[in-house]
């Protein structure tokens, strides 16, 4: 099912609950593409990526959404994962010429969508992105065009307020934090917390359906098992969006179950938020029959329904 739940109207949040690692050196590019899941070799300057890092295993410790300015490398993902990821990265660096800094208050970052977003930022800027991926900057200001027609902007600290400011006049709404993660929900962005971390490969998330894993590449931790799975295994379960008719919150990793599997935990909640017409919109990976029959429910097998939602990519086996 589709929904029209999202206001048109201009509307900003500011995005502190995101932290951000700054990679620079002449073997940066290298060493992210020998750690990540995602193509870091093909990413050329003004342009994104998403992606994920995992464990020896496979499993996913985060996603994130990586984006190149000249030589240098943004990796954005939740701030409570920022150091702990950073540091274990840092543990490979070795005597590659690297250097990865935490640069969260460097940068403040804001979500944009709605209306005529892209032309109000243009006029306020000069510049804007044309395509989904594609990165545009000047010295204090980077601007990062993203699906579902939504742009983030990074501003140099010094020069936040005034931003936001400007956003105001230029009609922008203020709003929380969880707009911005309801529009990750609709365009089907997985994001790991504490909660999730080591739960799904990423094909279970659908990397793979938007950029965020590439086959052709190298070796990184988790490679060998995320490639058997693609080219050897069968897929049990993907990641779907949903909308709860449900008085209680759900949470990352609430477990979804259906009736045909009994007592058995067949789903996982990856992200919810409040949704503008009531209940929760979500993402959750399930079982694919169950998802596609209808047949899932929060908590317990009579527990609220799961009502499936279109994604705006196409989710196969």
């Amino acid at each position: 099912m589709t929904d029209a739940s999202d206001s048109p109207a201009l509307r900003f949040a500011r995005l502190d609950h995101l932290g951000l690692i700054l990679f620079e050196g002449v073997d940066a590019q290298a060493f992210l593409n020998g750690q990540l899941t995602n193509d870091v070799q093909a990413l050329a300057p003004g342009h994104s990526q998403y992606g994920g890092y995992c464990t020896p295993k496979g499993r996913l410790l985060a996603t994130f959404l990586l984006w190149r300015r000249e030589k240098s490398f943004f990796l954005q993902l939740p701030a409570v994962l920022r150091e702990p990821v950073q540091r274990q990265l840092a543990k490979f660096i070795l005597r590659s010429k690297v250097t990865a800094s935490d640069v969260s208050a460097a940068w403040v970052r804001f979500g944009a969508a709605g209306g005529d977003a892209g032309k109000r930022l243009e006029e306020m800027l000069g510049f804007v992105p044309a395509a989904p991926g594609e990165v545009r900057h000047d010295v204090n200001v980077i601007v990062i065009k993203l699906p579902v027609d939504r742009y983030e902007i990074a501003v140099a600290a010094s020069r936040a307020g005034e931003f936001e400011e400007a956003l105001v006049k230029q009609g922008f709404a203020p709003s929380q934090p969880e707009f911005w993660q309801r529009l990750d929900i609709r365009a089907g962005v997985p994001v790991i917390t504490l909660a999730t971390q080591e739960e799904f490969v990423p094909q279970m998330v659908n990397l793979d359906l938007i950029g965020g894993v590439s086959f052709a590449k190298g070796c990184y931790p988790g490679q060998e098992i995320v490639a058997r799975m693609h080219y050897l295994g069968r897929l049990k379960q993907r990641m779907y969006r949903f909308h709860i008719a449900s008085s209680d919150a759900p949470r990352p990793a609430d477990k979804l179950y259906s009736s045909a599997f009994g007592g058995q935990a067949c789903g996982t909640i990856v992200d919810a938020t409040p949704a503008p017409e009531g209940g929760y919109d979500a993402l959750a990976v399930a079982q694919i029959d169950q998802a596609r029959d209808g047949n899932l429910h929060l908590q317990a097998a009579d527990g609220p329904v799961l009502e499936l939602w279109d994604l705006p990519y196409a989710v196969a086996a």
